[in-house]
C-alpha cells in the first residue's frame, strides 16, 4: 500500500517505519553527495595543474 491511497492508516509503526527509512535514505544521501561533490573538487583542482600528488 502506498500513503497516497485512501485506505493508509498512520499509526505508530507507520510513524516509525517511515521515520527509520526516511532517515536512512537522508544519511545515504548525505554520504553520496559529499562523495560525488568531494571528486568533483579533486578533479577540478587536478586538472588545475596541480601535481603534488605526483612522485615521479
Amino acid at each position: 500500500m502506498f500513503p497516497f491511497a485512501f485506505e493508509w492508516i498512520w499509526d505508530m509503526g507507520h510513524y516509525v517505519f517511515h521515520g527509520g527509512l526516511w532517515y536512512a535514505l537522508s544519511i545515504i544521501g548525505a554520504g553520496m553527495t559529499y562523495c560525488i561533490g568531494k571528486a568533483a573538487y579533486d578533479t577540478l583542482i587536478q586538472e588545475k595543474g596541480s601535481h603534488e600528488d605526483e612522485h615521479h
